[in-house]
């Protein structure tokens, strides 16, 4: 999912702490997503936030374990909340990080 681990010296991947932006379209508002996408973060142990746009699609940050974001990655992608249609889900602003700057996971409003 990151290919930008290939580019990492060899003792950051797999440990790696990385943060990414993302943007879920589709059927995703009206359907708990915010509520699921933040409880299956904070499984994951997690740190972010998520909330839904104006525009009709849920936005959020998240910040870990790099295979736990890309765990989640997938989640955002193929499954999210009962009932929702996900037509895709745009990532942006990945960067590998020296600690987490968000304690928890937290539903903005």
């Amino acid at each position: 999912m990151i290919e930008e681990a290939e580019k990492q010296p060899r003792q950051l991947q797999g440990t790696a702490i990385v943060s990414v932006e993302f943007e879920v379209f589709g059927q995703v508002q009206g359907v708990y997503f915010t509520k699921y996408c933040r409880d299956r973060c904070l499984e994951l142990g997690l740190s972010g936030w998520v909330k839904n746009s104006k525009r009709g699609t849920i936005l959020g940050k998240m910040q870990g374990e790099k295979r736990y974001v890309e765990q989640m990655i997938s989640w955002l992608s193929k499954t999210g909340s009962p009932g929702c249609r996900i037509e895709r889900c745009d990532l942006s602003n990945l960067e590998y990080l020296r600690r987490l700057e968000f304690r928890g996971f937290t539903i903005r409003f």
